[in-house]
């Protein structure tokens, strides 16, 4: 027996007002379904090949330990995720859980801080997805030639577009194509990086930059400062970003309550597992000198697997080039999946135009929705590809500015949402305010270490628009027009904003009688 205490007008422990559905379809996926969806929105063999160079370059030998520290606010977020998601499953997650907790304007920029994350990476993985498509072809057919192909823009952008067409294609169609095109793509790019591992660990000492293993190589007191640290984690984040497309089909997903957490916690731990066996392999094999194959050579650090694939693999190197090819075009059709059904979820409780609630009669998806990002996507690499030297590099850091502000934001608000419940338990405590304050408190600290570094044009590529730069124009300056974007919705859809579709809240407090 328990009496029930609630704030609100919720009739029960572990409901939530105004949470609705919006037409998609249920029970679609179980926890490995999930589980292959987030890795594949994270894309292994893509984050590496794209960050683990730039994360060298700042941190140096100590990576290892920089993608340690990185998993530990993302392994509190992702606590904090589940905590939220079990009260109200919604897939709108960010913008839906910080409205409940903060009310609808602070919600509204984190469902704009989502999206913005998620626009950024689309067109980043289409990058990487055209400049693999065209080393695979020259490997193919023995003519180097054709990997050229890649730094003609008007082609690049050309391909970038075909890609997204694609991507877009497969993701209108439903989690059920989504599903059968990620198992296949999935395992393909996991089993290509096992047998780069096995071979780089295998080799290393042939190498001429070879280094051996080190476990000083987990000491954060060799990093000498402390914005090294903030933007080694920075760039550590990005390669973790992705679980929590995992919490944004938990309204498509069996069991959406408890599979769907669960799923993002999993996600997240195994990408850890991949990530420190790969780096540790590759660091062993190439070293971190800025010659030859070595990981800080400025010729190396966009594209890691293209310069090692062939030393390391030999005659497999092409496997290398499929799988990085896999992986960004496989997490470009997953990473769809968040945006639509945030987009969808915002204009469903009023934060957006009617359209972006479409749905495809025939497929159960958010149609409208999902063409949309694609169409913003494609015009965002097109743009980035003119005005910057290094697109992939300042897109990643970014995007890292961007993670940090709508991950801490929702931990936060996970703290502050449960705020009635929290001393009612030890788990409640730990789980509810504990890890979620740490956890957003930590990625706040790094948003705003970032930002104040990414004012100088030095930082990342060097590209700078009126002297700032280009990566402070991207992350704060895409976060300011959201802000001029929430303005122009709040007359045009005051409802929203007057908590007629969402109201803040404060869930039921179960007291044991």
């Amino acid at each position: 027996m328990s009496q029930t205490i609630s704030q609100g007008g919720n009739a029960a422990a572990g409901t939530s007002h105004d949470i609705t559905g919006k037409g998609l379809k249920t029970g679609q996926l179980g926890l490995l379904a999930v589980v292959v969806l987030g890795i594949s929105t994270i894309a292994p063999a893509y984050t590496l090949t794209g960050a683990l160079g730039p994360t060298i370059a700042e941190a140096g030998l100590q990576v290892p330990v920089i993608f340690l520290i990185g998993f530990i606010p993302m392994i509190l977020v992702s606590l904090a995720y589940r905590e939220l998601n079990a009260d109200s499953p919604d897939s709108g997650t960010t913008f839906t859980w910080v409205t409940k907790a903060f009310g609808p304007w602070v919600g509204w920029m984190g469902g704009w801080g989502l999206l913005a994350a998620n626009i950024i990476v689309l067109s980043n993985l289409a990058g990487v997805a055209v400049d693999f498509f065209y080393l695979f072809l020259a490997q193919l057919t023995g003519n180097p030639e054709l990997a050229d192909l890649a730094s003609n823009t008007l082609l690049n952008v050309a391909t970038c577009f075909v890609f997204v067409a694609l991507a877009v294609w497969v993701s209108y169609r439903g989690l059920h194509t989504t599903k059968i095109v990620q198992y296949g793509l999935v395992g393909f790019q996991l089993v290509a990086l096992g047998i780069f591992v096995a071979m780089a660990f295998a080799n290393w000492s042939t190498s001429e930059t070879a280094i051996p293993f080190s476990w000083e190589w987990f000491d954060v007191t060799k990093i000498e400062t402390f914005g090294q640290i903030a933007a080694g984690i920075s760039l550590s984040i990005f390669v973790y970003w992705g679980w929590d497309v995992c919490l944004t089909v938990n309204e498509e997903t069996a069991n959406g309550k408890k599979t769907a957490g669960l799923a993002g916690t999993l996600t997240a731990v195994v990408v850890l597992g991949i990530y420190l066996i790969v780096t540790i392999a590759t660091m062993m094999f190439a070293g971190v000198g800025d010659t030859g194959i070595g990981l800080n050579n400025e010729e190396n650090s966009a594209n890691i697997f293209t310069a090692l694939a062939s030393p390391v693999m030999g005659p497999f190197a092409i496997l290398m080039s499929l799988a990085v090819l896999s992986s960004s075009a496989a997490s470009l059709q997953s990473t769809f999946t968040s945006p639509s059904r945030s987009l969808l979820a915002m204009a469903h409780y009023g934060a957006l135009p009617k359209p972006f609630a479409n749905m495809s009669r025939k497929f159960a998806t958010p149609g409208f929705a999902t063409i949309a990002a694609g169409v913003v996507s494609a015009g965002f690499y097109a743009i980035m590809h003119v005005i910057s030297q290094n697109v992939l590099n300042d897109t990643i850091l970014a995007l890292g500015l961007m993670i940090c502000f709508y991950y801490g934001l929702t931990a936060i608000a996970c703290a502050w949402y449960f705020r009635g419940s929290v001393f009612s338990s030890v788990r409640n405590f730990v789980l509810r305010l504990l890890c979620p304050v740490l956890g957003g408190v930590g990625l706040f600290v790094v948003f705003f270490q970032t930002a104040v570094d990414s004012w100088a044009p030095e930082f990342g590529s060097g590209s700078e628009i009126f002297g700032v730069g280009l990566v402070f124009v991207l992350g704060i300056g895409i976060l300011a027009l959201g802000a001029v974007f929430m303005v122009v919705m709040a007359r045009l859809r005051p409802g929203f904003f007057r908590g007629e579709t969402i109201r803040r809240d404060t869930p039921a407090l179960v007291v044991p009688e």
